[in-house]
């Protein structure tokens, strides 16, 4: 199968000190595997960046111990129904922009992490390590989400009655076992 983006773009990428999170050796298989389908939804959506709405998605689908954080039910499957919806329709009016943390210059790649969603990624390495463990896992990088107000991840969550401060609580409980 044929990359997406060329070799040669991806290099000149590389080469221009774009940082892309997959290159990143702190990064777990479990995480990869989230990053991949969250960079093969963000494509197949016609979005610039990874949001944090796009690995909130991915860590649903392919993390079983982040699936055990959320009450089953009913607002779970809200939850699903709602990142399905974004990605039919839903975030239409957030095509073409950057969910941005206000914080670093914004960098126009296809696919790659949005600034907010990049800062996530920092601070789920960031707990990982404060926790004594290895590389990063999904309660971490979920974790490192909820506690942004401004991220896209959040939004969904609360238009699916989920309270994120629970949420937080809930993993920083978890943790602390």
């Amino acid at each position: 199968m044929h990359p997406r983006i060329p070799r040669q773009q991806a290099q000149e990428l590389q080469e221009q000190g774009v940082h892309r999170a997959e290159n990143d050796v702190r990064l777990g298989a479990g995480l990869a595997v989230v990053l991949a389908g969250a960079r093969r939804r963000a494509v197949r959506d016609g979005d610039r960046q990874i949001d944090t709405a796009h690995l909130l998605h991915s860590l649903l689908e392919s993390d079983a111990e982040v699936r055990a954080v959320f009450d089953e039910g009913p607002r779970i499957a809200r939850l699903l129904g709602y990142l399905v919806q974004r990605s039919i329709g839903y975030g239409l009016r957030w095509q073409s922009a950057v969910e941005d943390s206000g914080g670093v210059p914004v960098v126009a790649e296809a696919a790659g992490l949005s600034p907010l969603a990049a800062g996530c990624m920092e601070d789920a390495h960031e707990r990982a390590a404060r926790h004594g463990r290895g590389p990063a896992g999904g309660t971490d990088l979920l974790a490192a989400i909820v506690v942004v107000p401004r991220a896209r991840a959040v939004e969904v969550l609360e238009r699916a009655g989920i309270d994120p401060r629970e949420l937080s609580a809930r993993l920083e409980a978890s943790s602390s076992r």
